[in-house]
This record gives structure tokens, sequence and C-alpha cells, in this order.
């Protein structure tokens, strides 16, 4: 045991060798450098604003608003189904259904988020195209058409939040 001992140094030191050819080198390969550029794609271009932005805005100023109607026809019978629900355990028969009445609901609200992600895609074309002629007509226009809808789409996501509230009571 003892020469085992004092030839395990001398056999530690054999394996560290500079010479050793086993081991492959940890230097950066050809393959590994890099070379050449990458060209970055081009950026979408956003359609120009038109004369029919003025017909757009109100198309999906009317569908928000349609889909606020739809919201609040349904908004009765989810307020009043998740009071019958409050308090009651997940998954029972009254927090399903009210479950099903918010989902109604939220359906209505993504009509809503939809024109508004329209509106969206407008403002930005609008204010693209505004830059070089330092016009601002179109996205006034837009601007005030989106501040009605976030206005609308914040109502009915208050609403949802007290609803669901009141189910996690």
């Amino acid at each position: 045991m003892r020469i085992a001992i004092l030839f395990a140094p001398a056999l530690l030191t054999a394996c560290a060798s500079p010479g050793d050819d086993r081991f492959p080198s940890l230097a950066t390969r050809p393959g590994e450098r890099v070379t050449g550029t990458i060209e970055p794609a081009p950026a979408p271009v956003p359609p120009p604003a038109t004369a029919a932005t003025g017909s757009r805005i109100a198309q999906l100023r009317g569908q928000a608003q349609a889909a606020h109607r739809k919201f609040e026809e349904r908004r009765g019978g989810a307020d009043a189904l998740s009071r019958a629900a409050q308090g009651a355990a997940v998954a029972s028969e009254a927090w399903s259904v009210a479950q099903v009445a918010l989902a109604s609901l939220e359906s209505a609200r993504s009509e809503a988020m939809i024109a508004l992600a329209d509106l969206d895609s407008l403002y930005i074309a609008a204010q693209d195209a505004a830059v070089p002629t330092g016009g601002s007509g179109d996205v006034d226009a837009v601007a005030a058409a989106r501040g009605e809808v976030i206005a609308l789409i914040g109502e009915e996501d208050a609403a949802l939040a007290a609803y669901r509230g009141r189910l996690n009571e």
C-alpha cells in the first residue's frame, strides 16, 4: 500500500505531459470563426394612410360599439350568476354556470379587442405617413377612435374583474 502511495504522484504527472495528443485542443477551429455578414430582413412597410381611413375608422368604431352592446346585453345575466355563485365551491353547479356566463362576456370583449388591434395598426400607419409631411389629421382621428374603444374595453375589464372577484372569494 505504501508503494502505491509513493508512485501516485509519478503516475499523475505522466497524465499531464505536454506532448499528450489524446485530448483535442480547445483552441478555436477554422469552422468556428465568424465570417461574412448577415443582412437584416427589411422592415415591413405599413400601408399608407388614404382617404378611406375615415370610413375604416368609422367601421372599426361601429364594430367595437356593437361588441360593447353585446357585452352589455349579457352583463346582467353574468352579474346575477356571479352573485349566486359567490362563495360557492369551485366546480359546483353555480360556479360552473357563472364561469360560462363570464366566458360569454369575454367573447364579446374579444370582438372589441379585435377592433382595437385594427385601430392600433391604422394608428401606426397614420403616424408613419404623417412623419414626412408633418401632418396629423389621420393620426388625430385614429387616436380619438382608439381612445373611445379603449374606454369601452376598460369598462368591460372592470366589470369582468368584479365578477371574477366574486367567484374567487
